[in-house]
């Protein structure tokens, strides 16, 4: 057919899941720095949890690649 687009739509939702996964990465380390400078003493409570968000936040964008491939 001539003028058809061939393609899979799994990558682009993949692509709107890495710009959320970029957003929520983000939003936990402004939270951290806006704590760090409000209450430098916490910085040593503050600091795993900021490392804790951002792994969970980055393992939901590399799950979201893995399933858009598994699916395609």
């Amino acid at each position: 057919m001539e003028g058809s687009i061939n393609g899979s739509l799994n990558l682009i939702g993949y692509g709107l899941s890495a710009i959320g996964g970029g957003i929520g990465v983000g939003l936990v380390f402004a939270a951290y720095i806006n704590g760090v400078a409000r209450q430098p003493e916490a910085q040593r409570v503050l600091q795993p949890i900021a490392f804790l968000g951002l792994a969970l936040t980055e393992a939901l964008a590399i799950l979201g690649l893995v399933f858009a491939f598994v699916l395609e």
